[in-house]
């Protein structure tokens, strides 16, 4: 890193690094001089040292690090939100005399479908990507925990990046319940004929969840990198496949691309709507500008219906808070 060019263009953009250096300047600590020679420059001219840095890299390093300032205002705005639904549902309770929210917990009904997000492709994603696949199955440990109809969830493969990832940050991972991790590939846990791998490239439309069946879903962030590989991998297994019927109910004005926790949270809804299209628009994020067919604009061009899954994903605090409150649900039944 060229430290001196960072020193620079921090000093003059963010207020609160020139504090800090004035500070380091008070105390005897000398910044770096502009007149300094680089190792390959000329005096004055870092931009030609063998670490250079960019003013984009340097605008990228700033940002991250107010990034990373705000985290604690980020925490203590999910408290206070969770806070305020608590204090709502104790105004509910001196009302009614009844929590509404643990009524519903006792109104649970497991269901026999096993929903697996195949974790085998580590190898093939950078850690950012992985890192987004941690928060996407997280928001689906969560949403399971509170659904009315909980899946069998399974995690298979589960190991290299994504492990050493979830070790680090979410270190309670193995506190949680009523969810199978396992390091072995699904095909050496489960019958092959009771495999379905949903995948958008199947020429298959799913219509009816088979309680029988187990779903697989593909753990995969890779921003179609590698498209057609889920739906290879079940050929070459010899496994049944099926794309969700997206494309029957629903036309969206961008990429029709779901992340695993859409295409999770859409099969709980299922399950407790029994209806495709019900399930679709209470989970399809509106920033997507998903329209039933039917009811689309004129102006809405015609698209194909093929869907890709395992991309898109929620904002972090979006998923933090969501995750948190998901736990919290399914604590206080």
């Amino acid at each position: 890193m060229d430290t001196e060019s960072l020193a620079l263009f921090s000093e003059s953009s963010n207020p609160a690094l020139q504090s800090t250096y004035s500070n380091e300047s008070k105390n005897g600590d000398h910044l770096p001089s502009s007149n300094t020679n680089t190792q390959n420059g000329s005096p004055g001219d870092s931009s030609k040292g063998p670490d250079a840095m960019s003013k984009r890299q340097m605008k990228k390093l700033i940002k991250q690090k107010q990034w990373e300032d705000q985290r604690e205002l980020r925490k203590q705005k999910r408290k206070e939100k969770r806070q305020k639904r608590k204090l709502v549902r104790q105004a509910q309770v001196s009302q009614t005399g009844e929590d509404l929210s643990k009524r519903v917990r006792r109104d649970i009904q497991p269901s026999e479908v096993r929903l697996i997000i195949d974790c085998s492709f580590d190898d093939l994603m950078a850690l950012r990507d992985v890192k987004k696949l941690n928060k996407q199955i997280r928001r689906c440990y969560a949403e399971n925990r509170r659904a009315i109809h909980p899946v069998q969830l399974y995690l298979t493969s589960h190991g290299g990046q994504l492990k050493g990832n979830m070790d680090e940050y979410d270190k309670g991972w193995i506190n949680w319940k009523d969810i199978h991790i396992k390091s072995e590939h699904y095909k050496d846990l489960m019958k092959l004929e009771d495999l379905v791998y949903l995948t958008s490239d199947s020429p298959e439309v799913l219509h009816e969840l088979d309680e029988t069946k187990a779903y697989i879903i593909g753990g995969l962030v890779d921003h179609n990198h590698h498209k057609g590989i889920t739906y290879k991998q079940a050929l070459e297994l010899g496994i049944s496949h099926a794309q969700l019927p997206l494309g029957s109910f629903v036309k969206m004005n961008s990429r029709k691309v779901l992340a695993v926790n859409h295409v999770f949270e859409i099969i709980l809804a299922f399950l407790d709507k029994k209806d495709w299209k019900e399930a679709f628009f209470s989970v399809l994020p509106q920033r997507k500008g998903a329209i039933p067919i039917g009811e689309a604009s004129d102006a809405l061009a015609d698209v194909s219906s093929t869907q890709e899954y395992g991309e898109e994903l929620d904002s972090d605090s979006e998923l933090d808070d969501t995750i948190q409150t998901g736990t919290q649900d399914r604590n206080d039944s």
